[in-house]
């Protein structure tokens, strides 16, 4: 076994690691240990020292719980992931945890425990609400609650440190707010509050207000980091080391001192007064030393609702990003067609080459914003699929291709989902395809009062496949950030998630659109565009309040040989047919070519 004196090698199984973390337990007397998917700042995308679920397991996807007790382990996941979770977890020693809505995975810790237990969680991935909330449901079953160690450290012997990535400042053209400005209207949010001081931990709210950018995460571009704001000073924590000049001098025409990023503890334990922080985003280990006197005032950040209403400047400039994504991709899509009717040998990896070739020709292109999902066939069925060198498909013979893919250009980012039929579509793939394009047309098509819960929008939108009593088990919108995360607060279109005031709709707010249906073993259907909320222009009625209405600013075609024009409305064709006009209008004088020629063909009217 693979075990030097408690800490464990690179080549160890994940059997062994598993072992090594279980008499790491023992050690300390503790009967149960969690990983949930977190870094210090509660990140969806995880620096390389914050993998340790992946660690232990194998499983990669963007969100999961390890609970690992002396006689079970499991990874609890929602539905879009278990199916891979299930094959990635075999022979592992963890099986898989079905999380479903209303049986929260802390119910499998008190059914598998004895009361005077203990459970253990590390403080730096420790969100300050998720810990009142275990101690509130593992205290009525006498079970308590520690998390003043990371296990972790003790065993995985070659973790990674922390990310020297260089930082770097967003283009002068494509920031519309200085970052001093920013601070100002964060500072009048905090006077409203009643908070002397405010505490960012959100990587992406802080890259927002400081308008720098990184890429210590996969696929986000922001940099580890805390960020201090008081009533006439502010601080950013973070390597020094890792700023350019550009950067420097932003925070500087700013009045934002530099700190380094070890010594936020420091901060904390010299604040007096009142702190306003998000208790879901800020980790038990960086309010450790808070002084007892210190008032917490809790709540949304400020910048975590004003960055998700883009201004006008901002969503012109997205809706250039979108325009540049449809060139790169109509280039992608005509590729793909003439190399298979060709018969030339194309895998699902080769999707992901193929389209990031045509996204870097583009102007202000960065990176992807998350690992592009290609799917054909059953891979299309699992929700989260990422081919791998391991496991991955031919496109050949007939069936479905589902894309979802995504990019950050300097002026924006981008997330979109296609279909590709390849061969003759089946009436039952018609069927279940024209369902979900109904769907997603009902979304685009709403008007709904403003500050309506997002969570309400997705009875619209999934109605059209109730109807017919079909379903899919995520979410239909996230919010999409501007060149940042490309899944982002507060709103959010799930009937999954409660409603409450937080995830309401306002007009600026950049949304996806991508309700899905998944046959496992044959075939998955999800059609994706990004959303911009607008206020409706010329109301019929004013009495009743403000109402909003939604704007695609995808610019890509949408596949029609899939469509049985029969289950279709009038009005849902004539969407499809302006949809369709649109995206050429957009598009046509910036392509050429085989492009030219694949956009004209598949924007015509049905």
């Amino acid at each position: 076994m693979h075990i030097i004196q408690g800490v464990i090698e690179m080549t160890a199984s994940y059997a062994q690691r598993l072992a090594a973390l279980r008499a790491a337990m023992k050690a300390k007397n503790i009967d149960a240990w969690i990983i949930p998917t977190a870094d210090p700042h509660l990140s969806e995308y995880l620096p390389a020292r914050w993998e340790g679920r992946y660690w232990l397991t194998g499983f990669g996807g963007t969100a999961g719980t390890l609970i690992t007790t002396a006689d079970i382990s499991e990874l609890w996941v929602d539905g879009r992931y278990w199916e891979h979770a299930e094959d990635c977890l075999a022979g592992t020693g963890t099986v898989l945890g079905k999380l479903v809505t209303g049986t929260p995975h802390v119910d499998s810790l008190i059914k598998n425990l004895k009361s005077g237990a203990v459970v253990g969680i590390a403080p730096d991935v420790l969100s300050l609400s998720e810990k009142r909330y275990l101690e509130s449901q593992l205290g009525k079953a006498g079970i308590s609650l520690r998390h003043d160690i990371d296990l972790l450290d003790d065993i995985w012997i070659d973790r990674p440190g922390a990310s020297d990535k260089p930082v770097f400042a967003q283009k002068a053209q494509f920031v519309p707010e200085s970052t001093a400005q920013k601070i100002e209207r964060i500072r009048q949010a905090m006077q409203a509050a009643g908070a002397d001081h405010h505490l960012v931990s959100g990587l992406d709210d802080i890259a927002w207000i400081t308008n720098l950018r990184g890429s210590d995460v996969p696929y986000d571009p922001i940099f580890l980091s805390y960020l201090l704001i008081s009533g006439k000073e502010a601080t950013l924590f973070v390597d020094e080391a890792k700023l350019d000049a550009d950067s420097k001098k932003v925070l500087a025409d700013a009045h934002v001192a530099v700190a380094p990023y070890a010594d936020v503890g420091k901060a904390v334990a010299k604040l007096s007064g009142s702190l306003l922080i998000n208790p879901d985003r800020t980790a038990v280990s960086t309010l450790g030393n808070l002084p007892a006197g210190v008032k917490l005032i809790e709540g949304l950040n400020p910048s975590t609702e004003f960055k998700a209403c883009k201004s006008d400047a901002e969503i012109e400039h997205n809706i250039e990003a979108m325009v540049q994504d449809g060139v790169a991709l109509c280039g992608f899509f005509a590729e793909l067609e003439q190399k298979l009717a060709a018969g030339e040998r194309i895998s699902e990896l080769d999707i992901d080459d193929m389209q990031l070739k045509h996204r870097q020709q583009q102007p202000n292109f960065v990176g992807l914003c998350f690992g592009t999902h290609a799917g054909f066939n059953a891979n299309g069925s699992l929700p989260h699929y990422i081919a791998t060198k391991e496991k991955f498909s031919y496109i050949e013979g007939q069936g479905l291709l589902l894309v979802d893919s995504g990019a950050h250009y300097h002026n924006g980012t981008t997330d979109i989902t296609r279909m590709v039929c390849v061969g003759e579509p089946t009436p039952e793939q018609q069927r279940d395809y024209t369902l979900v394009l109904k769907a997603h047309i009902a979304l685009e098509q709403a008007i709904f009062p403003e500050n309506l819960s997002g969570v309400l929008l997705d009875v619209i939108t999934r109605a059209p496949m109730w109807r017919t009593m079909r379903d899919y088990n995520h979410g239909t919108g996230h919010g999409v950030g501007y060149f940042l995360n490309v899944h982002q607060g507060p709103q959010i279109i799930s009937y999954f998630k409660p409603v409450n005031g937080q995830n309401v709709m306002k007009a600026g707010m950049l949304t996806s659109d991508e309700p899905g249906l998944y046959r496992p073993g044959k075939w998955g259907i999800r059609i994706e565009n990004l959303l911009v909320t607008r206020k409706v222009k010329n109301p019929e009625e004013t009495q009743f309040g403000s109402y909003l209405c939604m704007e695609p600013i995808t610019f890509c075609p949408i596949d029609t040989k899939l469509i049985d024009r029969s289950l279709m409305t009038e009005d849902e064709i004539q969407w499809l047919n302006d949809y369709h006009a649109l995206v050429r209008e957009k598009l046509a004088p910036r392509t050429q070519g085989a492009a030219r020629e694949w956009l004209e063909r598949n924007t015509q009217p049905i």
